[in-house]
């Protein structure tokens, strides 16, 4: 059965009723120091941590004193741009006393529905694990409406574990896991342990009523589960209510645990090698060599380009004997040209602008 032990990197989902009070609207200040203590734990034994926090709107209405009840949009918006701030801080100091730094990540549904931004997300999610911080990511509810938000943290949560190739993804719930039923209602109804697949009967099982101040009911989390694990992530839905969650979840509390299918590593590869290449970059022999040892492609090694792509679409990379792989390109078919066959350290004298050293990046590349 998967568990959080040897993780390689975690998401967390925490919703907006573990963070605030419901009835005064503070800030439940020692379930957060206690989720730090936990936090500090997985990191040290070398796990990469990353939070989907809810609360800004929560927090904010409270600060605001806006009426109970739905806010209309401008006061939502209004409510989220004074608690990101309080959010953010909250984290900072609980963060800090184990020697962490929290990173602040807003993101609307288009940065993963455009794959240009997913790009830029997920390489900046990746440089701020490598320098060692915890990203704080949340839906920027300052910007977002309804055409371009995710609505819940659940579906937002899957989409940043498949942006970061994480391999374990806990929703911290105000329930311990997937029932054949609301448990509240039906004493008939059992809690799942493990969830190998997602089936028609399991799908009928959800129901959509959420609670309290979250959104998302079950039918968002089997969603997110169904991203998750289908990108090689397993998922854990279990009792965020309790001191330190995770360490509880370590330590065996009630959760049901979805599958994944396959490893992040090999799910991301196969995604990238089913699209549909929009170019062609031949390269020459020595870049031929380096992509065959497992390194990134550089403009250096690039003799030409051809056919019409943007940031982010798939193009083949050919070498003298031959197809080599299929990437993501991290520059236009225009930009790729400019800077082919020139070091990466002239691309910003040439584009006028600094680019990323890679043209398509290991990361990106399924051979």
């Amino acid at each position: 059965m998967a568990s959080l032990t040897g993780a390689a990197r975690l998401v967390v989902k925490i919703g907006s009723a573990l963070l605030v009070d419901r009835g005064s609207g503070a800030l439940r200040r020692d379930w957060l120091e206690g989720l730090a203590l936990d936090v500090a734990a997985i990191k040290r034994r070398g796990t990469d941590v990353i939070l989907v926090s809810s609360g800004s709107i929560a927090l904010g209405r409270a600060a605001l004193d806006l009426p109970a009840g739905t806010l209309a949009l401008e006061q939502s918006q209004a409510a989220a741009a004074v608690g990101q701030i309080r959010l953010a801080r909250a984290y900072e100091e609980v963060l800090a006393p184990h020697g962490l730094t929290a990173a602040q990540v807003l993101v609307t549904l288009e940065d993963s529905a455009d794959r240009r931004r997913y790009l830029n997300s997920r390489a900046t999610l990746e440089q701020l694990l490598r320098l060692g911080t915890v990203p704080i990511v949340n839906e920027n509810d300052t910007i977002a409406t309804d055409e371009i938000r995710y609505g819940d943290n659940d579906r937002l949560a899957a989409q940043v574990a498949v942006a970061a190739g994480a391999d374990r993804l806990v929703l911290l719930s105000d329930v311990d896991g997937f029932y054949s039923g609301n448990p509240q209602v039906d004493p008939a109804a059992r809690r799942f342990d493990v969830i190998e697949r997602i089936t028609p009967e399991i799908e009928a099982m959800a129901g959509d009523a959420g609670s309290g101040l979250s959104k998302g009911g079950m039918k968002t989390k089997l969603l997110a589960a169904r991203t998750a694990t289908g990108a090689g992530c397993a998922m854990a839905i279990t009792d965020g209510f309790v001191q330190r969650p995770l360490a509880a979840l370590e330590a065996g509390a009630s959760a049901t645990w979805f599958l994944a299918e396959g490893d992040p590593h090999t799910a991301r590869k196969r995604w990238i090698a089913a699209m549909k290449p929009r170019g062609v970059l031949r390269v020459d022999a020595g870049a031929a060599r380096a992509l065959g040892q497992g390194r990134s492609l550089l403009p250096a090694g690039v003799v030409e380009v051809s056919g019409r792509f943007g940031r982010g679409d798939a193009v083949d990379i050919v070498g003298p004997e031959g197809g080599l792989a299929r990437g993501l390109a991290r520059y236009t078919a225009d930009e790729a040209a400019r800077i082919a066959g020139r070091r990466s350290g002239d691309i910003e004298a040439i584009l006028g602008y600094p680019g990323r050293a890679a043209l398509v990046h290991r990361d990106d590349m399924a051979t």
